[in-house]
């Protein structure tokens, strides 16, 4: 008897270990799901998410102020490379801090296709970011090629926030990536005289009175006979004078 009850505690304990078991398996496996619940949240992808959201910079905010510079057309970098060249050996960087040249997309046609290229917005002047004093005035004004400031000969006007950033843009700054938003601009405009270089009415000249950019075609007014008539032409059918 003795030894049939030895078997029946063992069977006890058994039963017991496993119970206990049973009951540390199901709280660590409930313990995990409730660290993993901690873990991901919605807040914190949305907080990921706003995280990496570009921000948009004025080049209007940075140091100095931006002064409009004329200089000898077809000159521009050049004159940048003269300026920059004694900015440096005059020891201005602390004053003198940026010198741009404005560019803007515009879209051409060559050969019957659209290209996109860059263009100087301003031909025959350039802009300069800096501190303004009679200093920086001799040093910028005393460079080959600048033959003047835009606005009071002595003292030149600023650039108003409205007009830098149409000019410059915005950047944001993401993975050093700039971010431009600017529009192409057609390479024509309306009341701008072009020539017809194909089709009917080639070699003819009109004057241009509506721009559809999106399909890429242009009304232009043809003398025809003595008369002025509308005709639909497009983009890659027209040059300019």
């Amino acid at each position: 008897m003795e030894n049939i009850a030895s078997s029946e505690e063992l069977k006890d304990e058994a039963s017991q270990v496993q119970g206990d078991s049973g009951q540390y398996e199901t709280e660590s496996l409930s313990s995990n799901l409730n660290n993993d619940d901690a873990v991901i949240t919605e807040d914190d992808l949305v907080y990921e998410k706003d995280e990496k959201a570009p921000r948009l910079v004025s080049p209007y905010d940075r140091p100095g102020k931006w002064y409009v510079v004329h200089t000898q057309s077809g000159y521009e970098n050049k004159v940048q490379g003269n300026l920059a060249q004694r900015i440096q050996s005059m020891n201005k960087e602390d004053s003198i801090h940026e010198v741009v040249i404005p560019l803007e997309n515009v879209v051409e046609f060559k050969q019957g296709k659209r290209v996109e290229v860059q263009k100087k917005m301003f031909p025959g002047y350039i802009l300069v970011r800096c501190r303004m004093n009679d200093e920086v005035w001799n040093v910028i004004r005393n460079t080959p090629g600048i033959t003047g400031f835009v606005g009071s000969a002595n003292k030149p006007s600023p650039l108003p926030r409205r007009e830098v950033e149409s000019f410059l843009g915005t950047a944001g700054e993401a993975d050093g990536q700039v971010v431009k938003r600017a529009k192409p601009r057609m390479g024509y405009e309306q009341g701008e005289t072009v020539r017809v270089k194909e089709g009917p009415f080639a070699d003819f000249s009109g004057e241009i009175i509506e721009i559809n950019e999106d399909q890429l075609k242009l009304k232009v007014l043809v003398n025809i006979f003595g008369r002025e008539t509308p005709v639909e032409l497009e983009f890659a059918q027209v040059a300019k004078l």
